[in-house]
């Protein structure tokens, strides 16, 4: 069996380049899991020659690599892999999306890895010393018309990330006679150690419509990290989410973003130049209860690029009681300027039905901003890492969302005054997970009086461990 390899790449640009990947079948849990053989992940691509002749169109589309910086304009803390090399339960993972609208069609690159403290999969001796959990390294992808690919291995040992950077790579099978790669190497150099340029799926899915092969090639120059364009970038959950405190922690690595390449799905080839793109992650213990999410960057109404995300979670709180609480937030960028709604600074509010309703608001003392999602795409189930199964089915997506979005300055008397933003898009990113979703789901979002004024309180988490970077914690 041969490679596969799936780089996104930030910096000057950012790129995702997949080698082949035959996948098997393999049942884990209750559902079926895709398998391929391997998948390398690093940070920063201008360009790369595929093995296959090319058309002189195809030229114009074929991304450059060349390595990551750590100075690079728009990064976002909490770039780096958090794993900590303790024996806690922890996954972490990754998400990236590209957006074509001239064909109406997106594309979301998602990969995970579980308990990584152990290399292999579980013997009882070691559950019977450590507690039961699961171990692994999954990669799935949603892609046009919704359908699903999933490739998945029970062993961690050839994962690695970066420490402090968004690299990250897993080979299931390396080329005989070659090491797995363990960090961010050249193309030449990934090349001599995979066999095939593209991913075949063997077998079946019960949870979701699937393609038998996929392939791609892109480059991504990042717009918009999460904070405003000429400013420092923020952490998505506050300075805090550099302890161990209110997982899982969620980060925005680019709001948005303007890819350039091409992807072929099923035999059928998509090119595109400056697509919007979106990539973000979560870690730490497992996913939350219960959560939803709205993501868009395709919208018409506007000029220049507009990037919204949110979303809302059950979240387990700090101690060692069983106590939790509703989480939202909205962050909307445009021109530049980044309008964060977040609960230490604003009031966040949500209805969401079971499937294919989305509706939220916030305010702060200078915006307001309103969202209304719907769908009457069916969806398609994905799967994320669990407490009680590891990575299995426990969420729901399409990227065929219709939405509106409006958001307007704030009076002094509280009411809506000049509107900034009103567009509408039909290409909205929509999710629930976990559960249970018996009804509608109606929430608010406030952060208690101590814990807003700590999180409002500017602490520079980076600047003070760039001074003792001995001391800086994996992931920052």
């Amino acid at each position: 069996m041969d490679a596969a390899r799936i780089s996104p790449f930030f910096g000057d640009g950012v790129a995702f380049r997949p080698r082949s990947s035959p996948f098997m079948l393999r049942s884990r849990s209750l559902s079926p899991v895709l398998m391929a053989d391997s998948i390398s992940l690093g940070e920063t691509f201008e360009s790369l020659t595929p093995v296959k002749q090319q058309s002189e169109k195809e030229l114009s589309v074929s991304p450059v690599y060349k390595p990551t910086p750590s100075n690079r304009n728009l990064r976002t803390p909490h770039s780096g892999y958090h794993f900590d090399g303790s024996t806690r339960r922890f996954f972490e993972g990754w998400y990236f999306k590209v957006s074509i609208p001239e064909h109406r069609q997106s594309f979301c690159f998602m990969y995970s890895v579980e308990n990584p403290a152990f290399p292999n999969r579980l013997e009882s001796s070691v559950e019977t010393l450590y507690r039961p959990r699961f171990t692994g390294v999954g990669a799935q992808i949603l892609g046009a018309d919704d359908k699903y690919i999933c490739q998945f291995s029970e062993e961690t040992k050839n994962f690695w990330g970066s420490r402090h950077e968004l690299i990250l790579g897993n080979t299931f099978t390396s080329k005989k006679g070659s090491a797995p790669p363990k960090g961010e190497v050249p193309p030449q150099d990934y090349n001599s150690r995979v066999l095939e340029d593209h991913m075949r799926l063997i077998g079946t899915s019960t949870y979701a419509r699937t393609v038998k092969t996929a392939c791609w090639e892109y480059s991504t120059r990042p717009v918009y990290g999460w904070g405003d364009v000429k400013s420092k970038q923020k952490s998505t959950a506050g300075w805090l989410a550099a302890f161990p405190v209110f997982e899982p922690h969620w980060q925005i690595c680019m709001a948005g973003g303007l890819s350039t390449g091409w992807i072929e799905w099923d035999g059928e080839r998509f090119e595109f130049e400056n697509a919007p793109s979106y990539s973000e992650k979560n870690w730490g213990g497992a996913f939350p209860k219960k959560w939803f999410w709205v993501q868009c960057n395709v919208f018409q109404g506007a000029t220049g690029e507009v990037a919204l995300t949110a979303a809302g979670g059950i979240r387990k709180l700090p101690g060692f009681t069983e106590n939790y609480e509703d989480a939202g937030l909205i962050g909307v960028h445009y021109e530049g300027t980044f309008y964060e709604f977040v609960p230490w600074t604003s009031v966040v509010n949500w209805e969401v039905a079971p499937w294919g309703y989305w509706n939220m608001s916030a305010e702060n003392k200078m915006y307001k901003v309103e969202l209304e999602a719907t769908t009457k795409d069916p969806g398609t189930t994905l799967r994320a890492p669990t407490m009680e199964a590891g990575l299995a089915p426990a969420c729901k997506d399409t990227c065929f969302g219709d939405l509106r979005l409006r958001l307007w300055e704030r009076r002094y008397d509280g009411s809506k005054g000049k509107i900034i933003l009103d567009v509408t898009s039909d290409m909205a990113a929509v999710e629930v997970g976990g559960g249970p979703w018996f009804d509608t789901w109606k929430g608010t979002s406030t952060s208690p009086e101590l814990i807003s004024r700590a999180l409002r309180f500017p602490v520079d988490v980076d600047g003070f461990f760039d001074l003792v970077p001995i001391f800086k914690p994996p992931g920052l």
